[in-house]
């Protein structure tokens, strides 16, 4: 199976932060794939705008440099490599001042889809945004891309978003979350609802629980001080494990249409429960064969910040009221894994003998490492002796299903892709936002009013042994990370 790149119409895309780590490890890369697949047209323009002064060409140099170190394909594509660099062109711009957006208002053709890419700290989202209005480089047909975090609390989100909605209107404000990108994440709508098997069974009347899972295999190394004024709640939970929690939990919406498919998501989050601390865990790894802590990483030896939260949450609807969401999130697990285990109920009256280890009927759906999607079901074991029951799992490894030309492209490809069309189904409004902090601020409130601390982990583990008991105390247990 070939998967069909529809191309997009010409337009202007402005990177501001172009010279920033985010845009050389991502954004350009990605965009040069779609170039290099067809989908970016060669009348498109990427204009790189910083603070670094710097000509043209020095610019170019160095995306091609960039390119030939993040983007694989960039070596053995050398001819396409030089026409996608052809597209670059370079404007040093004081973010707060007003040099250079003169120059980058005459960089911009009329007529064209503009896009303006905030690839920068978010206290000059609204600088910024005001600039492009002020030098009339903004027209009401624009759009502004603005990356997490989308405030530390609820105040900090509603002073964002209404500085950005004093110069842009909602319908052009992108809030971009790469998990929503991810190409199993969209299969979880399709699965859900472009399925007739499915879609009866998602309740809680055959539902026991769902568990959602995004660990990660390092640490905070080299951003420590950084993440320790967020901690695992703010950057992790808030936004992306409330994300998959919204498209799990989610009522289908009328139609597939952006405000469609973001009013269920609010609705879910209104109606997520307080969450009690006694269900919740919060871990911190410790030192380890040489290895350096968590406190050690962020400069504080008394830090209280979480690298790892577990929580039991409950949707207060008739679709899951009594089917329980467990979320889990941490840095120096045992392997890199996302992913969502929607674990089905047993059958009423169970006819055969329990076996070892049987666990049930699960529907696991895998973000990364490999996106895919597995079954685990029960069977007879083969073979003679009576009737012995086994788990077997039916495994669709996008990967290995689809072909080579269909392995799911980056999440940064196919959001910008998705900005310059116009598409916001898969970016987060500014309601839904703050619908989020709004669920959030108590649970941390309550931690900075708390004289607990995270308990320790050791790095490589499956967190705090408390984070176990979360799901044992309820007669379950998580699925192994790994």
């Amino acid at each position: 199976m070939v998967s069909r790149v529809i191309p997009v119409d010409p337009f202007d895309l402005v990177i501001f932060g172009v010279t920033g780590d985010l845009a050389r490890r991502k954004i350009l890369p990605g965009l040069f794939h779609r170039f290099l697949v067809g989908q970016m047209p060669q009348e498109a323009r990427i204009i790189g705008a910083a603070r670094s002064k710097m000509t043209e060409e020095e610019f170019r140099a160095s995306v091609r440099d960039t390119l030939l170190e993040f983007a694989k394909e960039a070596p053995d594509n050398a001819e396409t490599l030089d026409l996608f660099l052809e597209q670059l062109s370079y404007v040093a711009v004081d973010a707060t001042g007003a040099g250079g957006w003169p120059e980058l208002a005459k960089m911009l053709r009329p007529g064209l889809v503009r896009a303006f890419y905030l690839s920068v700290s978010p206290n000059l989202f609204g600088t910024i945004a005001a600039k492009l209005n002020e030098h009339d480089i903004a027209t009401p047909e624009s759009r502004i891309v603005v990356e997490k975090p989308f405030g530390h609390d609820l105040a900090s989100a509603q002073a964002l978003n209404a500085d950005l909605r004093r110069s842009f209107a909602e319908h052009q404000i992108y809030r971009i979350d790469h998990y929503l990108g991810k190409e199993t994440v969209q299969n979880l709508m399709a699965l859900r609802f472009a399925n007739s098997l499915w879609e009866p069974l998602w309740n809680a009347t055959h539902v026991d629980h769902v568990q959602i899972t995004v660990a990660e295999s390092l640490g905070v190394e080299g951003r420590g001080e950084y993440y320790d004024k967020s901690g695992a709640m703010r950057d992790m939970v808030q936004n992306h494990l409330m994300q998959l929690l919204c498209l799990t939990a989610m009522e289908p919406p009328s139609r597939f249409v952006p405000n469609s498919v973001r009013d269920e998501k609010v609705k879910v989050i209104e109606a997520l429960e307080p969450v009690a601390q006694s269900d919740i865990v919060r871990g911190q790894y410790r030192g380890r064969d040489g290895e350096g802590s968590y406190r050690d990483h962020a400069g504080d030896d008394a830090s209280t910040t979480e690298s790892f939260v577990a929580m039991k949450v409950n949707v207060g609807n008739w679709r899951w009221a009594g089917t329980p969401f467990y979320l889990r999130t941490g840095k120096k697990l045992r392997a890199r894994t996302s992913e969502i285990v929607v674990v089905f109920r047993d059958p009423p009256h169970m006819i055969f003998p329990k076996f070892d280890n049987q666990r049930g009927n699960a529907l696991i759906i895998r973000l990364q490492p490999d996106e895919g999607i597995t079954l685990r079901t029960t069977i007879k074991e083969p073979g003679p002796g009576g009737m012995r029951l086994a788990e077997v799992t039916l495994d669709m490894t996008f990967a290995e299903a689809l072909g080579e030309h269909a392995a799911p492209q980056d999440a940064y490809e196919r959001l910008i892709m998705d900005v310059i069309r116009g598409d916001q189904t898969l970016f987060m409004r500014g309601d839904e936002v703050e619908a989020a902090w709004g669920w959030a601020d108590p649970i941390l409130d309550e931690w900075s009013r708390s004289s607990t601390t995270p308990e320790p982990y050791d790095p490589g583990s499956s967190g705090p042994e408390d984070a176990l008991m979360l799901l044992h105390r309820d007669g379950r247990r998580w699925r192994e990370i790994g």
